[in-house]
Order: C-alpha cells, then structure tokens, then sequence
C-alpha cells in the first residue's frame, strides 16, 4: 500500500513537470516546479524550504521519491532494468529447458537479474563534492551549480526531447549536454540504482539527508521475525541496508517502501521512530498495521496542499509573435538583455539553474540558452524570432529559482530592460527611400517616433530613450536584414522609465 501510494503521487508529479515543459495545463501545474529545492533554495523561498524540510523530518527523504523528478527518472530506469532481467531470466530458462530436452550439454547461465546490496556511504567524497560546488558557486558563478542541480539537468533533457519532437530548433550545447547527462544517468541508475547520483553527487540529496537521520518516521527491520533472506538489502536501490546488521543508513533511505514490499515475512514496517536509535526493533509496534498507511498518506496530502496552496499557479499565453524570420542575426549588445522581474544583469545570472522551464515556455521564442562558458546554458534574450510582448509575463510565473521575480502586466511596461538605437546605414532613408515606418507604429509605449532630419527627403525614426522599455519589437519588425536597423542594447540594472 505504502509503495503504491507513493508512486502513485511520483507519477502524478513526473507526469505535470513534463506537463509543463510541453506547455500543457501550467494554469494550475505551475506550484510542483516552485517546490523544487534547490531553485527554491537559491531564491530564498522559505515556505518551500521549510515546506521540504518538515516533510523530510516527518517522513524522510519522500521528497527524492515523489517530487525530485530526476530520482523518478530513475526509478523508472531501474524498473526498466528489473522488467529486463527477469524477460532474459525467462528466456534463457526456455532455452536451456530445450536443450536439456534434446540432451546437450548445459552452458553455464548467466545472471540477468543483477542485486544491489549495501554499499558504505563514501562520506569524505560527499563531503569534498559539496565543498566543491560551495566555492564554485561563491568564485565562478552557477556553471557547476547548474550542472549538477537535480531538476536543472532533468528540465534541459526534458526540454530538448519536446523540443526535437515539436521540431523546434535547439541549441547544440544544449542538445549535447542533455545527451550526455541522459546516457551518464542511465549508466549509473541502471548498474548502481539511486547510490551514484542521489546519495554521491546531489547536493539537495546531501542536504536532505542529514535531516532524514532524525525522521519521525522510518522503516524498521524487526530482527525478531528477520530469516537473514537478505532480499531487502538486495532489491534497496539507494544501497542503504546492512543486511548483516540488520541496519538502515537512513540518511541515504530515499522512502520507496521496496523493502517493506520485498520483505515476505513482515520485518520490515514503516513506523514511529522519533528519538530512537537506528538499531534493529525487538518488538512488534503496538500501532495497527494500517496505522502508519494512514499516517503517510493523510501527512503527504497535507504537505503537498500545503504546498500547492502557497506556490504560484503559472500561465501559458500562445499568442503572437512566432513568424519565421530565421535569416535575422542577433546584432552585438554592448551589454546583455535578462527578462522583464529579473530586476539586474548580475541578480538574473546567479540565481539561474538553467533548468530551461522559462525557455520551454516563452510563446514568443525570446529566450534560449546561453553558450558561452560563464553563463553557459542559462537563459540570454534575443530578438531575431520574436520579441518580448508587453502582456506576457509567464517567464515570471515559472521560475522557480527566483532569476525572473513575479512581475505583472502594468509594472512590465513601466520597467527598462534596454535601450534601442537606430543605424541610420541600414535604415531605408539611408538609401534614398521612404522609412517604413515599423518601429515607430510598433512600439508598445510609443519611445520611437518619426520626425524630419536634415539631410533626410522623409521622416526618421528617433528613439526616447527615457521612455524605452527595450521589449524588441523595433528590433523584430525592422525589415532590414540579416541586421535590423534598430537594435536594442541591454542595461545592467533595470529601472523605472520616464514618460
């Protein structure tokens, strides 16, 4: 029961956050991206953060095994792994049926169905990775951080499978980085379960689990009914259970309930443990056995309404701004374009995860990853394929991590991200013609207007600068190619504009 409780509620949660990067149902799937740890963590979301640690104090690592998507990932590797031994196990059984049937000598078989087994936590690793990726943060920026973070790399492989199979273009550094995060996780989940990534290089598995030690609730071996059959050690995939010592290493225990379902003779139970030691139970636990099943699902539905309550719904707006001008060229910025909440150049690009949700959902095809090594994979803007529309603020409504802060819809077109400057060299009046006009009628706030120039036959276009936003829809609708005649440079703080 316990097990497919808590699978069911995985599914549920794996089955929106890729709702999510599709683009489907995010008015009301939006609050299970806001309760991801570690963007949560880097944005200063407590509610969240206590959120998950209460959860994790009450029931242990449930977190890892319901809401992490990457730890689902790989339950669903493992099982895929499970489901192929026991077919190679069956067929090669068929096979040496037929040939002891025909009176041929018997090869030795082969073990399809490799156990996991208890593994010694490798702490002074852990401890060094962590320490790691601390100073990497602190010195170099979020690369490392990014890279590792759990639901970050689970969103850019996400997002690169939707966006190969909606057709879109993906940049190749995402694509590659994907790919080989993908292959790594396979390898690692499929010869050594949830022990690699969870319980060695994740740093919000680290975190979590040195409060899951002290969880109020945790399975128990009772040595009492115990056979020594060791199956619970060998189907644990976190590698936590010394089956010899009759032993859980609960700061490695991601709660799937496998062992309390691997067990047949009921040793193992899911039971109150506040303030007690991790040593094997002698006696049976006075509570009903349903009790705890109970326990379980009435806290987790509790924690997770709790959650959904506080966390932003998010909003996925379809309009505009998709036609296909591919032959534009992203011009050179004297500084760097970061979307509308992001409040500065510096603010955006450390609390970034690059997890790639924004990037899934801007209906306007602004935002794409970055490639270059300091920013590498986070979000830059761009205006070749569409500009950032004044009544969209979805990028807001999705971030987890808190790079782009809620903003709404009256405070965006009062917000400067940017500057536009005309080049009058690529301008039509340059050429003796009449300018079409474009940015001019475009513009959402009217900063660019057509006046008379001396030297000019007919009207140019001259920017506000005070008044400009630098949403790029001059830049988008300038039919000037492959360079637009009006581009938009970014600022480093945003501020407020002056009409």
């Amino acid at each position: 029961m316990l097990r497919k409780s808590r699978i069911a509620l995985a599914a549920i949660f794996f089955v929106g956050l890729v709702l999510l990067f599709v683009g489907v149902c995010t008015d009301w799937l939006g609050w299970m991206a806001s309760l991801q740890f570690l963007p949560s963590l880097l944005a200063g979301n407590l509610v969240v953060i206590i959120g998950v640690l209460l959860l994790t104090i009450v029931l242990g690592r449930l977190y890892c095994s319901v809401i992490c998507p990457m730890g689902v990932t790989q339950d669903i590797i493992i099982f895929l792994r499970r489901q192929y031994g026991k077919m190679m196990t069956r067929c090669q059984a068929k096979r040496l049926q037929k040939l002891k049937a025909a009176g041929k000598e018997l090869p030795k078989p082969r073990v399809y169905t490799k156990k996991f087994g208890y593994s010694t936590p490798n702490r002074l690793f852990r401890y060094a990775f962590l320490f790691l990726l601390v100073a990497s943060f602190i010195f170099f920026g979020q690369l490392l951080v990014s890279l590792f973070a759990p639901y970050s790399a689970w969103g850019r492989i996400v997002r690169s499978i939707v966006g190969l199979a909606q057709g879109d273009s993906i940049a190749p550094a995402l694509l590659i980085t994907a790919a080989v995060t993908l292959v790594l996780v396979v390898i690692v989940a499929w010869s050594w379960g949830r022990q690699a990534v969870c319980n060695t290089v994740c740093p919000v598995g680290f975190i979590l689990g040195c409060f899951s030690r002290y969880a109020m609730f945790r399975p128990v071996i009772d040595k009492s009914k115990c056979v020594g059959c060791k199956k619970c050690g060998q189907g644990c995939k976190a590698s936590c259970i010394d089956m010899d010592a009759h032993k859980i290493d609960y700061s490695r225990c991601v709660v799937c309930f496998d062992c309390i379902d691997n067990c047949q003779e009921g040793a193992i139970k899911y039971v109150w443990a506040w303030g007690k030691k991790n040593e094997p139970a002698q006696k049976e636990s006075n509570a009903p056995a349903d009790g705890s099943r109970r326990t379980f699902i009435a806290t987790s539905v509790v924690a997770l309404g709790a959650a959904s309550g506080v966390a932003s719904a998010q909003n996925k707006r379809l309009d505009g701004a998709l036609a296909d001008v591919a032959d534009k060229q992203s011009p050179e910025r004297k500084e760097r374009l970061v979307p509308f909440g992001a409040g500065s150049v510096d603010n955006f690009y450390s609390s970034c995860t690059a997890c790639q949700l924004c990037v899934s959902n801007c209906p306007n095809n602004v935002l794409r990853p970055s490639t270059d090594i300091e920013h590498f994979l986070q979000p830059v803007m761009g205006y070749e394929k569409g500009y950032c529309r004044p009544e969209c603020t979805t990028c807001s409504e999705v971030c987890p991590a808190g790079a782009i802060k809620l903003i709404d819809k009256a405070e965006k077109l009062v917000t400067k991200i940017g500057t536009a400057k005309v080049n009058l060299d690529l301008c039509f009046p340059a050429v003796g013609e009449a300018s079409c006009g474009n940015c001019s009628r475009h513009c959402p706030v009217g900063a660019v207007r057509m006046v008379k120039s001396e030297g000019y036959n007919f009207a140019i276009p001259v920017v506000n600068e005070a008044q400009c936003i630098g949403c790029g829809a001059c830049e988008f609708l300038c039919p000037s190619r492959p360079i637009s005649a009006i581009t938009v440079d970014g600022v480093p703080q945003h501020s407020k504009t002056i009409n």
